[in-house]
């Protein structure tokens, strides 16, 4: 269903990074969601009216809760899009994130109000006494909710992966929410239908609402955690690395630094590393090269520093396999980079960044003791002046 609608209402339907695109499919999900909530909302309502059942009359009141953070969640996509402006260079996706947030709360909210009714329930437990006929109706209208309800936690799921929209996530897990709701509500009913002195609804709703709750504070930590600021993940950064490596001329990277200002809005920097024989503006041809490409095929901003190195110099590259051991039997976790010689008539000097993951076992300083003391083994006139670079990349 959703590949037929994005065909139908949205234009470029699989150019899922264009930023046109993306609110294009909010839009769609924020519309799906509206307009099937309110027919549950109506459905529900209605049924719950002429059977004169609080707890049907209450879930329609919950779809239309649903329904508006269906709203929220179209203002969110429509804002979002906005263009950068003097304040907001970077744009404003991460409205979007502020959205998802809201959704979560609302979450939360529902659950807890569940817990405190069903809580209720338990101690003044109430039989309704409702016919036969009247609870075969409630069935077959929750039987339905649930099926229409499953069907949009898929349908909001699909979209949010194609996109990678954490406000769509948390809006699917909310109609899952509802769906496992609905169906304690239905099961209460079977067995009230089967066993008439068995009540079950409170118990049901206490289960279902802890769930609920657990399941908003899990999403609220994942909404806030980008607006935080969080790490790349580790496959995003391999497929960046990987694509840098791939063009010729390029011998290796280091100082990679991935900044995300919404699902679809990337910063990224990087050094490059060329060999210092080849002509300057052959090498910056190829850097304007691999820059271009990233914005073209990935939109992704791309600011490459290029370090030209020597890979002539046997000296210089007997040293540095020396060095990589060393790192290497203190930690094979530590990579260096930068790596320069000079020599001097009483001492040689031995420059790199040396790269330690975030929180490392050693400081700066004990690592600079423990790096110090290798290297005075292998000659006493090296010295080594290092700076510690923390990696930022998510890699470690």
């Amino acid at each position: 269903m959703l590949k037929f609608l994005a065909k139908v209402f949205i234009k470029n339907y699989d150019d899922y990074t264009n930023g046109d695109v993306r609110t294009a499919y909010g839009k769609l999900s924020g519309g799906v969601g509206i307009i099937s909530n309110i027919l549950l909302c109506i459905a529900k309502i209605v049924t719950g009216i002429l059977t004169s059942s609080l707890a049907i009359t209450a879930d329609g009141i919950n779809n239309l809760s649903d329904a508006g953070s269906s709203v929220i969640t179209l203002i969110g996509f429509k804002l979002s899009n906005m263009p950068a402006d003097r304040d907001h260079p970077y744009g404003h996706q991460r409205i979007e994130y502020i959205t998802g947030l809201i959704v979560s709360f609302i979450i939360l909210i529902i659950g807890i109000l569940l817990m405190k009714s069903s809580i209720d329930k338990i101690i003044n437990p109430v039989s309704e006494n409702l016919s036969t006929k009247t609870q075969i109706v409630m069935i077959g209208v929750l039987f339905i909710a649930i099926l229409v309800k499953l069907w949009q936690s898929m349908f909001y799921r699909k979209a949010g992966k194609l996109i990678s929209s954490t406000t769509l996530m948390a809006t699917s897990t909310d109609s899952l929410n509802d769906c496992i709701s609905t169906s304690a509500v239905l099961i209460s009913l079977i067995v009230s239908l089967i066993f008439p002195n068995i009540l079950l609804d409170g118990y049901m709703g206490v289960v279902v609402s802890v769930f609920i709750i657990i399941s908003g504070i899990q999403l609220i930590k994942e909404t806030v955690s980008p607006l935080i600021g969080e790490a790349p993940t580790k496959e995003f950064t391999d497929e960046i690395v990987t694509k840098l490596l791939s063009y010729s001329g390029v011998l290796g990277i280091h100082d990679l630094v991935i900044h995300t200002y919404g699902p679809a809005k990337t910063f990224i920097t990087v050094h490059v590393e060329v060999d210092s024989k080849v002509d300057i503006i052959t090498s910056h041809d190829t850097i304007d090269n691999i820059e271009h490409d990233f914005m073209r095929e990935k939109n992704i901003c791309l600011v490459i520093h290029m370090d030209p190195v020597d890979i002539t110099n046997e000296k210089t590259l007997v040293l540095k396999d020396k060095i990589t051991k060393i790192l290497f039997d203190v930690d094979p976790i530590l990579h260096f980079h930068d790596f320069r010689v000079v020599h001097g008539a009483t001492h040689t000097n031995i420059l790199f960044d040396v790269v330690v993951p975030v929180k490392y076992k050693y400081n700066n300083d004990e690592l600079r003791k423990i790096l110090d003391d290798e290297v005075y083994k292998l000659d006493p006139t090296y010295n080594l002046v290092i700076t510690i670079d923390q990696d930022f990349s998510g890699r470690e």
